[in-house]
């Protein structure tokens, strides 16, 4: 609520500063004057409602793009678990921030592996060549889309993967890692 205080006492002013005043018209008083002050004041506490309202509408509407954020995000994580064995993420330097699904399992990688320099990709079995070749493409900072490699495993058998993946740059287009999907194929 704005007040708007008539005194002719200087003293009553702090009081009334205290109970909340936010103008004065000191006496004698002029009509006009009082009648302008009184306009501001008005004018000031509709700025101040509708200042409020759009606050609270400008609240509603975030909190509904929340919502829809959390849903797309949902539905974007259903979507790449059915259309994949695991998501990965590398951080720039290549080591593994954020791996869903068995990747940990399916590529022979240990979790003690995923501090490693090279994101623990130095794994016995895989054809060099593929290796050397994603590699490239990664240093590159190229994307890749179904990008085959293969692997022999220590006790003979084979497996071959295909995966895909981006480069991840920040807002000031700093180069900040890849992330990904990948597919293990099965033998038919």
């Amino acid at each position: 609520m704005f007040r708007v205080s008539l005194t002719a006492q200087p003293g009553h002013k702090l009081r009334a500063l205290q109970t909340g005043a936010k103008d004065f018209i000191s006496k004698p008083f002029d009509l006009i004057e009082v009648k302008t002050r009184i306009h501001n004041m008005l004018e000031v506490r509709l700025l101040y409602k509708k200042l409020e309202n759009y606050n609270a509408m400008l609240e509603q509407t975030v909190q509904e793009r929340t919502a829809e954020l959390r849903e797309s995000e949902a539905r974007f994580r259903g979507l790449a678990e059915l259309a994949s064995d695991w998501y990965w993420e590398q951080d720039g330097a290549g080591a593994f921030t954020k791996v869903s699904g068995p990747v940990l399992e399916m590529l022979g990688i240990r979790v003690d592996s995923l501090a490693a320099d090279d994101g623990g990709a130095q794994v016995a079995g895989w054809n060099e060549i593929e290796r050397q070749d994603l590699q490239a493409r990664i240093a590159a900072r190229q994307p890749f889309l179904d990008f085959l490699f293969n692997r022999v495993n220590t006790d003979g058998s084979k497996q071959q993967f295909r995966v895909s993946g981006e480069p991840i740059f920040n807002q000031s287009c700093r180069f900040i890692g890849y992330r990904g999907i990948g597919v293990e194929i099965l033998a038919k």
